[in-house]
């Protein structure tokens, strides 16, 4: 099935709605890129390119790989894999080969030696064209290692690791139980299908791959025992923090089950001390002010392409249409970092997102029927750097006494020495079974001195009140580039688990 295409699909208009309080009624009534109120300024740096999609086809990605024929690979909701050409083009004219049908949900997708390796809903399958027709036909199976009878029992898989593993994370059983086996948990799938269990506690991830470091992460959702949402490391034989999924340790030989009785109401950094295997968030996104559903993440590996922000995180929000930057550092032991705003105004819930070889950033997703912010139902965009270098705070570093501010630009000495300049709160939220949780325990730490690096491009900031434990919000409105340029986006959050015992951390 071969489909030319020769115009784009137009936007529609779907109301948003706001059903059961899954949709807070503020956020619902802005316009679609006035979220953060800087669509119109990312534009002059991010330019949003649509990827045209048939008009008979409902195409809801869930996955992407870049083929080395220079073919864009989409791996659907629907459960087929599309395989197009002319997606990387600066004006895409998009031609879709549908290669294989009849999966269910695909949520992980590489390309090697010939084959697909996709993750579904119920197992981890290679997939090949064997003889060279176009259309696949042999599926193996390498791993149904778990249990799948519900639709909210979602498996997002990783691409192959350097070993040829495939990570996935698995859903729990209507999103708050777990009835089939390991649902709620990771597990690794080697190149033989030997499946490896790594840790238990998941609640309901939406993306799972390395961080810059090449350490194995995952996105987890708001809800409960889950405050906000957050990116987690896969700490082999680390408990994520939900316990239901207990029940499956016994088909786990290779684990020992933590000694778990959750203090209602209790704190993470309280919980820590008691449970050594309990793995406390490396990033949290505040809820609301950075996404509300995060997604698939991707690192940018393009050496620059992509504009000033090589070798960070850029993941999606599947409620909010929009895609964000994270950093990662491990610090005493412990990953930690931080999450800036990147780009909004995007057309539907964002699900995945892939790199191109020319160095732009495919995006794209469905709403699957539930409130998204976008107007679409689905919708394949991409992010093209236009060549100009935005002022945005860069990457934020826990130092022994503060932290170090890095940026795109040179700052304005004056103002950036300035401790005025510096507006800074921090607060944690409720490990608890209830769903989600209120921003708790506010302090004010009091930034007391600012030291500006020759070259402008960094700031040490020695703070008095730092708190382990806490999401550290940054506003830094007034600060001003060298050459009088505002930030494009002013908020920054660290989440600080550790603080660095010396400057070397």
């Amino acid at each position: 099935m071969l489909h030319s295409l020769t115009s784009m699909r137009k936007p529609g208009c779907v109301a948003l709605l706001v059903v059961l309080g899954l949709v807070n009624l503020a956020t619902a009534q802005q316009p679609l890129g006035e979220y953060w109120g800087t669509a119109e300024e990312e534009a002059k740096y991010y330019r949003i390119v649509e990827i045209p999609i048939p008009d008979d086809m409902a195409l809801e990605a869930g996955s992407f790989e870049v083929l080395p024929d220079n073919r864009l690979a989409i791996g659907t909701r629907r459960g087929d894999i599309w395989l197009v050409s002319g997606a990387f083009d600066e004006n895409p004219q998009t031609e879709y080969h549908r290669y294989a049908s009849g999966l269910d949900e695909i949520f992980g997708m590489s390309y090697k030696d010939g084959s697909f390796y996709i993750t579904q809903q119920p197992e981890v399958t290679r997939i090949t064209d064997t003889d060279n027709d176009g259309r696949a036909d042999l599926f193996e199976t390498l791993s149904d290692a778990w249990g799948f009878r519900n639709y909210h029992e979602f498996a997002f898989g990783s691409k192959l690791d350097k070993e040829g593993n495939i990570w996935v994370a698995l859903c729990l059983s209507e999103s708050y139980r777990s009835k089939v086996p390991f649902r709620g948990w990771c597990l690794k799938v080697t190149p033989e299908g030997e499946t490896i269990p790594v840790c238990s506690g998941i609640r309901s991830p939406c993306g799972i791959g390395p961080n810059e470091h090449g350490v194995m992460f995952y996105a987890e959702s708001q809800g409960p025992w889950n405050g906000s949402c957050s990116l987690k490391v896969l700490e082999p034989g680390g408990f994520m923090g939900h316990p239901v999924s207990f029940n499956w340790y016994p088909l786990a030989p290779n684990l020992e089950r933590p000694e778990v009785e959750p203090n209602t109401r209790s704190r993470l950094m309280t919980e820590r001390q008691r449970v050594k295997e309990l793995v406390p968030y490396a990033v949290v996104f505040p809820y609301i002010k950075m996404g509300r559903s995060i997604s698939g993440f991707m690192v940018d590996r393009t050496g620059g392409k992509f504009g000033p922000f090589e070798n960070q995180i850029f993941i999606g929000d599947f409620s909010l249409s929009l895609m964000m930057r994270a950093t990662t550092e491990k610090i005493n032991g412990v990953w930690q970092g931080a999450c800036y705003p990147f780009r909004e105004g995007l057309a539907t819930g964002l699900l995945a997102c892939q790199f191109t070889p020319a160095g732009d950033l495919i995006v794209g997703g469905t709403n699957r029927g539930w409130p998204v912010r976008g107007p679409r139902p689905y919708a394949l965009q991409r992010l093209d750097w236009t060549g100009v270098t935005p002022f945005e705070i860069k990457e934020i570093n826990a130092r022994p006494e503060g932290f170090r501010i890095s940026f795109t630009k040179p700052v304005d000495r004056e103002v950036a020495a300035d401790v005025n300049t510096y507006a800074l709160t921090t607060y944690t939220h409720i490990y608890q079974q209830g769903y989600g949780s209120p921003e708790v325990d506010h302090t004010t730490p009091r930034v007391v001195s600012a030291q500006v690096a020759k070259n402008g491009l960094s700031v040490e900031l020695r703070i008095d009140g730092l708190v382990q434990g806490h999401i550290h919000d940054f506003d830094l409105t007034p600060l001003t580039s060298a050459a009088g340029g505002k930030l494009v986006h002013t908020k920054a959050y660290y989440t600080l688990n550790e603080i660095p015992i010396s400057s070397n951390d």
